[in-house]
């Protein structure tokens, strides 16, 4: 492994040690046909050597007293509990005194007893995928045998429960997934979710120098070259812009009336951070990206995961050192582009202190004035925001005097007071 090298602030390096192999076959999931990209007979698996490799830089390279590691996939659970025992002890070893901390990305299939007492023994924060009740659910996300995954993902969610796992659910917003936010949220609410994320599904169909690849979906580079203005670019498990943004209302409505400090949905508290001022813990709404890379289960590194395709590989952590790979020409100017290709109707919005421009992988609309880049989400973000305003107003206003935002849902009870304009 190459030297040290300065480190850089708030580096994040998350870890795909199975690739795209998965269990199950969500026809929205981007991330399954990377699978084509590699040679017929990869072992999609992450070695020991390159576990070390990606432990010990990880660590060398922090600043701070703590470490956070995630592990997604695919599904991280295939490798077996002995690769993450393997992977928790080595932590130990190169922890240099450092707090560990590990989040673990998991359809939830797979977990036992076993699995879990060994979660909640290293504390680890666990996000389920769920989309919701069974019907909801079983919309894309079916085995490889095109079964329903819907018991067994709730088995996984009560053996947490058992074991006392913390953990969070992640629902995938799909375009009929969209139809249904409160039967989805009441359905997370009465099995005892309290941290919830929503994640909407945007993704182009390919060209065909991706099908030849064996691609379903569209790449970034022929993202940034063709604007979409026409219908059915988008796949059809795409959520529509307007629907997204009714859906998130809907579910606003009512956690804003009841569920205030009880149920936390992240989606709504990524907006309360904006109107607060403060800095995004999100790199889906900072000004600038490039600071989440991701490193394959061969130890290669790219610039994010939703850029995993040779033009955006970084290096490999065989040879480079995780600093030295995000602090690279490469990186920092992937991430600056976010700012820099921002489009003149979203530096002159209203919602630009909240938004950014959202994820640049969705931005290939053309805006109104015939310029390109427009994020194909910002209808759905202008109603939401501007359905938002009033409410994280009024919330900001009660933090900022030291009072819980959850006051606000004493304001349904009498008149609600809505200052003039969103603080910036």
């Amino acid at each position: 492994m190459a030297s040290a090298s300065p480190v850089v602030q708030g580096l994040h390096l998350m870890a795909k040690p199975v690739g795209p192999i998965c269990n199950l076959d969500c026809s929205y999931c981007f991330y399954l046909e990377k699978e084509q990209l590699y040679p017929p007979r990869e072992r999609f698996r992450m070695s020991d050597e390159v576990l070390r490799a990606y432990i010990q830089g990880y660590i060398a390279a922090q600043p701070s007293p703590e470490v956070e590691f995630t592990w997604q996939g695919g599904e991280p659970t295939l490798l077996g509990l002995d690769f993450f025992q393997r992977a928790v002890t080595c932590q130990r070893e190169f922890g240099a005194g450092k707090v560990i901390r590990n989040t673990l990305q998991t359809n939830g299939t797979l977990l036992d007893d076993e699995w879990c007492a060994f979660l909640a023994r290293e504390g680890f924060m666990v996000g389920l995928s769920l989309d919701g009740p069974r019907e909801v659910h079983d919309l894309y996300r079916p085995d490889k045998r095109g079964r329903s995954s819907f018991d067994a993902v709730m088995a996984g969610l009560n053996l947490m429960k058992k074991h006392g796992v913390q953990f969070n659910v992640l629902v995938t917003v799909a375009r009929d997934v969209a139809n249904h936010p409160l039967e989805i949220y009441g359905f997370l609410k009465a099995q005892g979710v309290r941290y919830i994320q929503f994640n909407p599904v945007v993704e182009r169909l390919p060209g065909a120098a991706d099908v030849n690849q064996g691609l379903s979906f569209a790449t970034p580079p022929e993202l940034r070259l063709h604007a979409v203005d026409e219908p059915g670019v988008v796949t059809a498990q795409s959520v529509e812009p307007e629907r997204y943004g009714d859906f998130l209302i809907a579910i606003f409505n009512e956690w804003v009336r009841h569920d205030v400090g009880d149920i936390h949905v992240m989606n709504f508290e990524w907006a309360l951070a904006a109107w607060c001022q403060l800095a995004p813990s999100v790199c889906l709404f900072s000004p600038r990206c490039g600071k989440a890379a991701i490193v394959e289960h061969d130890g290669n590194v790219y610039s994010c995961d939703h850029f995993m395709y040779p033009e955006y590989r970084l290096g490999n952590l065989n040879e480079d050192d995780p600093a030295t790979l995000l602090a690279s020409p490469a990186q920092q100017a992937f991430g600056a582009a976010k700012e820099t290709t921002l489009p003149t109707m979203c530096r002159q919005c209203d919602y630009r202190f909240a938004c950014h421009g959202e994820c640049p992988k969705n931005r290939f609309m053309t805006a109104p004035n015939g310029e390109p880049g427009l994020n194909y989400l910002c209808p759905a973000y202008k109603k939401y925001f501007r359905h938002l305003t009033p409410y994280m107003n009024a919330m900001a206003q009660l933090i900022s005097h030291g009072q819980p935002a959850s006051l606000i849902m004493q304001a349904f009870d009498g008149p609600l007071i809505v200052p003039l304009k969103p603080a910036r």
